[in-house]
C-alpha cells in the first residue's frame, strides 16, 4: 500500500497577459470599442467587466488541470457541470499490475493531527482499514474477479487522477465554492493552493476571491 498527499499539475501553457488581451479583444465586440485597445488597456478592461458582473466574456478562455486526489473529492469536483473531464477508471485499472507497483495507492487524510494521541489513533484505524482493503482486493483478483468487479470494495480514499478543463468563469465558480470554509477539508486542500497559483499566473481574474 502507498499513501500520498494530493497534488495538481496545470497542463495548459499559461501567459496571463495574453489571456487578458484575448478577453479584452473578445469583450470589446460587445461595446464596439475595439478602437480603445492599447498596449496596456487589457487589465483595466477585464477588471471592470468582472466588477460589473459581465463574466460571460471570460468564458472565452479555458484552462486544463490534472488533479490527483481521492475518489470522494473527485465526486465533488465532477459536479461542476460546465467542464470536461477525463478520469482514471477503476473498471479498467488493475492495481495488482506492475504499472501500479502491484499496490493500491491511497490519499492521506488531512484532517487528523497525527502529532496528537487522538489524531494518531484515528489515522492508525484508517490505515488498518486501507491495508485490509488492499489485501482483499488482491484476493478477489487472484480468485478470478475482474477489476470492475473487485473495485466494488475500493474506498473513497483510493487515489484517482482527474483531468479537468474549465473556462475562466467556471473556474471562478469552482474556487468560490471549493475554497470556502464550508467546503470539505480535502477539496480545500486542493482548491486553495490551486487558486493561489492561478492568482500568481493570471492577473485580475481571481484577485477578488478570498477564503
Amino acid at each position: 500500500m502507498i499513501v500520498i498527499k494530493p497534488y495538481f499539475i496545470i497542463e495548459s501553457d499559461i501567459n496571463g497577459e495574453e489571456i487578458l488581451k484575448h478577453i479584452e479583444k473578445v469583450g470589446r465586440v460587445c461595446y464596439k470599442s475595439e478602437d480603445k485597445i492599447t498596449g496596456d488597456s487589457h487589465a483595466d478592461f477585464v477588471r471592470k467587466i468582472i466588477k460589473n458582473g459581465h463574466e460571460a466574456v471570460i468564458e472565452h478562455y479555458s484552462i486544463t488541470v490534472k488533479v490527483v486526489c481521492d475518489r470522494g473529492v473527485s465526486h465533488e469536483i465532477v459536479r461542476h457541470r460546465l467542464a470536461s473531464y477525463a478520469q482514471e477508471s477503476t473498471r479498467y485499472c488493475n492495481y495488482s499490475k506492475d504499472k501500479f507497483s502491484n499496490q493500491i495507492t491511497y490519499i492521506e487524510p488531512c484532517f487528523w493531527d497525527t502529532t496528537t494521541p487522538e489524531g494518531k489513533e484515528k489515522y492508525e484505524i484508517w490505515k488498518s482499514v486501507m491495508e485490509f482493503t488492499e489485501q482483499k482486493y488482491m484476493e478477489l483478483l487472484r480468485a478470478g474477479a475482474t477489476p470492475q468487479e473487485a473495485r466494488s470494495i475500493l474506498p473513497n480514499s483510493l487515489k484517482t487522477e482527474l483531468v479537468m478543463t474549465m473556462n475562466l468563469r467556471e473556474w471562478r465558480h469552482f474556487f468560490k465554492l471549493r475554497t470556502s470554509s464550508a467546503a470539505h477539508p480535502q477539496i480545500r486542500e486542493i482548491a486553495i493552493p490551486l487558486l493561489n497559483k492561478f492568482k500568481e499566473l493570471i492577473p485580475v481574474i481571481f484577485d477578488d476571491i478570498v477564503y
